[in-house]
Order: C-alpha cells, then structure tokens, then sequence
C-alpha cells in the first residue's frame, strides 16, 4: 500500500499536466486537462474557432474594399446591417459627404460660327474623357435666337446637368439669373470679322477637306447660280447674305437675346460689351488660338488641363486640318472696303475683345505674337437694310462628324 502511495507520487511529481476538476465539483475528465501554471486558462481554440475568425477577417477586408471603390458602404453589408438591427449608417455618422466640384462647375461656351469652335469641341470631347467633367452638347445647331418659353426650357435643362459640366452650343447669351437660376461663367472664341464672314460664304458653298459632298448635304435648297455666285458681285451688288443684317453676326452672341441685340447699332454693342465684362470669364482671339487655350488651362484646370499639349500633338493637328475651308478667294481691295464699312460694329467689338485679351496675356507674361497693331479701316455708319423676317443662321451640323471622328 505505501509503495503504490509512493509511485503515485513520483507520477505526479514528473507528469506536467495535472488534473484539475471542471465547475461544479465533477471527476475530471478528458476536457479538464491544463498546463500549469497558466496566466490565460481561457484562451482555448479549436480549428472550428479558428477558421471562424479567419472568415470574419476576410468579409471585413472585402466589404472595406467595396466600401473605398463605391465610395459607400457595398449592398451587402447594408443588407447585413439591417438584419442585424434598424441602424443604419445615416443614423450613426449623418449624411454622406457632398462631392467637392471645382470651381467654378457651370460653364457654358455659346460657340461663335466659324471662329475654330468645332476644333475646341473636339478637344473637349477628349479632355471630358480624360478629366471626367461633363460634357453637354445639342442637337440643335441652326437656332441662336429663342422665343422667352425657349430661353427659360433650354436654362432648366443646362442647370439640372450633373456638375461639373461644361455646355456648349452655337445660341445667343443667355441670362440665367433672369429665370432664376444660377449664371454659369462664360467662355468663347471670336476672330476677324471679315475674315469669318469669308469662311463662312464659302464653307456654306463648298465645305472643307472632309469631303466635296458636305455642302450639298448642308445645303440641298441652294441653287447653282447662287452657289457660284461672285463674293464681288455679293458685295457690290448689295445682295442679302453680303449686307446688314447679315453681316451683323458677332455682337448677338455676347450682347443676348433681346430683340435690339439684331440690329446693327450702338446698344447692341454696348451691351456686349457690358456681358463681356460681367459674365465672361475669357473671350479669345482665334489669330491666337494657343494663346486662348494656355489662359484656358490655367483659369480652368479641371476642364482644359493638357488641352495645349493636345492640340499640338500631330495627330489632332491632322485632323484639325480636315475643317479648313476650300475655294476660299480674297475679293477685291474696293469690295473688302465696303465690308469693313457694312461692319463697322463688328470691328469696334472686336478690337474691344482683342485689347482685353492682350490686357489679360500681360497679366499672365504673354507676348503677343504681333508686335504691331494693324491699322483700323476708317469706318462711317451703314444703314442697316431693313428687314421683316428674322434670317435663319446657317450653322454647321457638326456634331455626327465630331463623332465620328472621336470614335477613329
């Protein structure tokens, strides 16, 4: 008897588990072994433990993952807060934080004919890609001038447009805060008035290098004799498309939608120039066109940073090619006289423009690239023709081949 004592003592003595009797008082059982001398009795996994754990980690990690790439919380995790109780995010955090636009995130460029607008739209359709603002275009190209219904229908649409967004399409000004809404910055590209009036008689005949059938497309009604039509003999014969209130088509776009902003006069003028100041934040030169897009980029980063690179780039420089117009002739020394005369606001307004726009590249350290101004025609007032029915404006539908080429 004393020696089995004494072997069950030596046993314990070398044995390093002991057995310790489980809660409650019961004999100790296989589940009831311990090391001694253990700080943490309770920390006990099993491998059914362990991959739990594991599985949680995991679902955790990927719902973070979600959560970053959709800047919220993913729909299973919601569905998974909900079964689990009524809150919801909203109630423990508050609302979502609101999207930081740029400023400004309403822009609105009422694109002048035939002053380089579609080179800039497709320079837009790129840089929207690449920078993610929205882009608004229309598919109304020949209407510049609206009925007051139209102004505050097309006024709702611009402003219900996901920000930041840039809208362009060729219509006179617009005043927002006259219906209420929020005036957006403006921005636009004029050029020599006479020079534009010539790109304009002549693509509206004959189109440009994209192919010789456009102006038959754009221009189905026109007959022979006027598509051949003499630029002198438009001139000096005083035909319709070569006078006033033809050739009055600058100021409208910056002086708005008025029925005075029509006809050629001092309050047209002055009232461009008045919105020009008020709500423009640039108006370019075309003659100086990677001028207007370097000040662009530095006054709009978010919409037209790299656009000088871009344009530059031989590619696009193809492809700008391509909207040159042909079978452009000079007219005559007496009849582009007598223009200068039928347009004498045009002229005042845009040396008004170019002076601002060499008054802000000084600002900026610009040179200009002609160190000499070029001397002004003398001018007298014409008297405008006078003239019952609004003319139609003859825009380039553009869009389709915008499209087209952005998708090559």
């Amino acid at each position: 008897m004393k020696k089995k004592q004494q072997q069950q003592q030596h046993h314990s003595s070398t044995d390093p588990w002991t057995h310790v009797a489980p809660l409650g008082g019961a004999p100790p059982g296989p589940g009831s072994w311990k090391r001694p001398g253990s700080l943490l009795p309770f920390l006990r996994f099993s491998l059914r433990d362990y991959g739990f754990c594991m599985a949680t980690l995991f679902v955790f990690c990927l719902g973070s993952l979600f959560y970053q790439l959709n800047g919220g919380p993913p729909r299973f995790l919601l569905d998974l807060q909900q079964y689990l109780g009524n809150s919801t995010y909203l109630d423990d955090h508050g609302p979502f934080p609101s999207k930081v636009l740029p400023f400004p995130s309403q822009v609105v460029y009422n694109r002048v004919g035939k002053c380089g607008s579609r080179t800039v739209v497709l320079l837009l359709r790129i840089l929207s890609e690449k920078h993610g603002f929205n882009l608004v275009t229309s598919d109304i190209h020949n209407k510049t001038r609206l009925t007051k219904n139209e102004q505050m229908e097309l006024i709702k649409n611009i402003s219900t447009a996901e920000q930041p967004y840039l809208f362009t399409r060729h219509v006179h000004f617009l005043n927002f805060s006259r219906f209420g809404g929020d005036q957006p910055v403006y921005i636009n590209i004029i050029r020599d008035p006479v020079n534009r009036f010539l790109s304009n008689y002549f693509f509206r005949r004959f189109g440009d290098w994209r192919g010789e059938q456009n102006h038959m497309i754009r221009t189905p009604s026109m007959r022979q004799e006027e598509r051949y039509l003499d630029i002198n003999e438009c001139i000096l014969e005083n035909y319709p498309e070569c006078s006033n209130p033809r050739l009055f088509y600058i100021i409208p776009y910056f002086c708005g939608q008025h029925p005075r902003c029509r006809e050629p006069g001092e309050w047209a003028l002055e009232r461009a120039k008045l919105n020009v100041n008020e709500h423009f934040l640039l108006v370019g030169i075309l003659e100086e066109l990677e001028d207007v897009l370097l000040l662009l980029e530095r006054f709009l980063p978010h919409y037209f940073k790299d656009v000088l690179s871009i344009y530059k780039n031989p590619e696009h420089r193809k492809l700008g090619n391509m909207t040159v117009t042909v079978k452009k002739t000079v007219p005559s020394p007496e009849a582009i006289q007598i223009l200068y005369q039928r347009m004498r606001y045009e002229y005042e307004f845009y040396y008004f423009v170019k002076e601002q726009f060499h008054l802000l590249k000084r600002k900026f350290g610009l040179k200009s690239h002609v160190s000499k101004p070029p001397v002004r025609p003398q001018f007298f007032i014409p008297t405008p023709l006078e003239t019952e029915e609004p003319i139609d404006d003859e825009e380039q539908d553009d869009e389709k081949w915008l499209e087209d080429i952005y998708k090559r």
